[in-house]
């Protein structure tokens, strides 16, 4: 056999890790990819999409089975992930409210350290979040709610999928933002809660990512003022940027990365890293993601995914700070 055949047959080969005596090749057994929400939203979308392509990438007839372990801002399936063994069976998706929010926001609460705990894989993706108004609301603009904030303090409150998640933390940084401003937080247990409080005149706006309020805001239930990112997004270009607001340099959004439990063998998050970045440069992986409001990362290694995680967290951390947000007790 040639040598360059030697050579792709050696790429293609399962990983063997050595030890004192010598372990069975890998995967040998199903991989569990946790998403740490219930199924059915753009997370979990994208985790499937994922374990898909990355199965038939690692080879050795592979499978990834998704389990849902949801609770607590997903900090539930993230610290189960935690205490697993770093063998490369056990895998996570971690998200902005399971490794940046909560621990930014409820660090007392937060049972792991979101960067230290963990080995960065890959960035999967992500996407912005909107502040939406129901369908029926006179704020048909960001400037009619901001001007009404401003004309009445304290008097209006806002909805989110609870208390320390994104959705709190943006709908706190917009009204410190804006003017320190003030606003009822009301935590709800769930977006669909988040609707119908809105519709029933509960609450007067509230902070959703954007793919999760993408069909409410198409049927004409809710109304979007404005996306958290600089410029307006593809998947609702209607929808103007708080920087059209003149709120500069306001960039937060939803992502999920690729994780398993702290300290994964070498070989194994080499190859795990491999096949996640195959997977979304895939043109029709990206296309699906896409349709979940979930746009597919560009190429990162485990290097840049622990940065990007450090980053983050650093970010909403300052956000807590800033907007004086105290959740504790």
């Amino acid at each position: 056999m040639h040598r360059r055949t030697l050579l792709a047959a050696s790429l293609a080969s399962p990983v063997v890790i050595r030890g004192a005596t010598a372990q069975p090749a890998w995967p040998a057994r199903p991989i569990a990819l946790v998403v740490p929400f219930t199924a059915g939203g753009s997370t979990d979308i994208a985790a499937r999409i994922l374990a898909d392509g990355m199965a038939s990438r690692l080879g050795n007839g592979a499978r990834i089975v998704v389990e849902n372990r949801a609770g607590a801002g997903g900090s539930l399936g993230a610290d189960y992930v935690r205490q697993r063994a770093p063998d490369g069976y056990n895998l996570l998706i971690g998200t902005a409210s399971s490794h940046a929010t909560n621990p930014a926001a409820l660090p007392a609460t937060t049972p792991y350290d979101p960067v230290e705990d963990f080995s960065p894989i890959a960035v999967v993706g992500g996407g912005p979040m909107v502040i939406v108004a129901s369908g029926r609301s006179p704020f048909r603009t960001i400037q009619d709610l901001l001007a009404e904030l401003r004309a009445s303090p304290g008097a209006l409150s806002f909805a989110t999928s609870g208390a320390g998640g994104i959705g709190h933390l943006t709908g706190e940084f917009l009204l410190s933002r804006a003017g320190r401003l003030r606003a009822e937080h009301i935590p709800y247990r769930g977006g669909a809660q988040v609707m119908t409080a809105m519709a029933s005149g509960d609450v007067q706006f509230s902070v959703e990512v954007l793919a999760s309020a993408a069909p409410h805001l198409r049927d004409g239930t809710s109304r979007g003022l404005a996306v958290t990112i600089p410029r307006r997004h593809p998947l609702m270009p209607e929808i103007p940027s708080l920087a059209e607001a003149g709120l500069e340099g306001f960039d937060i959004t939803t992502w999920n990365v690729l994780l398993g439990p702290k300290g994964l063998p070498p070989e194994i998050l080499a190859r795990l890293n491999e096949a996640a970045v195959a997977v979304l440069a895939d043109p029709a992986v990206r296309q699906r993601m896409a349709g979940a409001g979930v746009d597919a990362a560009d190429a990162t290694t485990p290097e840049q995914t622990r940065a990007f995680l450090a980053a983050e967290l650093q970010k909403f951390r300052g956000i807590v700070r800033e907007a004086g947000i105290n959740l504790a007790g």
